[in-house]
């Protein structure tokens, strides 16, 4: 993504770091980190999606430029990037109308009235709730919605998942 990287690498950030030795040789060996740093979703208009997450409380990054959004996240970073221009630039054919791609993204909160109170906010922004959250055969709390692009968002409450003092997940 060229508007991407050419705006990550004109804006970096204060926590930005280069990378130590010990990273650069799981690197070298071929090693592939187990984390996820950025989700870039498609949009088909960029202001009307940067104003749904900043609508939902979202803070938009300095880093953000004319072709492209930033939001920082607790433990990555979200872009909204045109979907033609993101189509194009990964080298494939955009399919127009989004239909469900197979992917969710989700937000994990500490309990169901939390998960209760994010869906009324997203619903407030703009959201379409697709499923109202319901208890889980899991044991847990879980409902969807669709951001104005199509994209679907779960909003959980796992028990069994708790998060550390930083707001991270702290998957077992």
């Amino acid at each position: 993504m060229t508007a991407q990287n050419d705006a990550a690498q004109n804006h970096a950030g204060p926590n930005d770091v280069a990378p130590n030795d010990a990273a650069q040789d799981r690197t070298a060996q071929g090693a592939f980190p187990a984390r996820i740093s950025i989700v870039t979703l498609g949009v088909t208009d960029l202001d009307r999606s940067a104003r749904f997450y900043e609508a939902l409380g979202w803070k938009r990054s300095a880093a953000s430029s004319p072709e492209i959004v930033w939001f920082r996240t607790a433990d990555s970073a979200l872009g909204l990037f045109p979907t033609e221009e993101l189509a194009a630039d990964a080298g494939v054919p955009a399919t127009g109308e989004p239909s469900f791609r197979g992917v969710t993204l989700a937000v994990n909160l500490e309990s169901p009235a939390l998960v209760d109170a994010a869906l009324r906010t997203a619903v407030e922004a703009g959201a379409v709730v697709v499923k109202p959250p319901v208890p889980t055969d899991w044991g847990g709390y879980s409902g969807y919605f669709e951001d104005p692009d199509g994209h679907l968002w779960e909003l959980a409450h796992n028990p069994f998942f708790p998060f550390t003092e930083d707001g991270s997940l702290d998957l077992p």
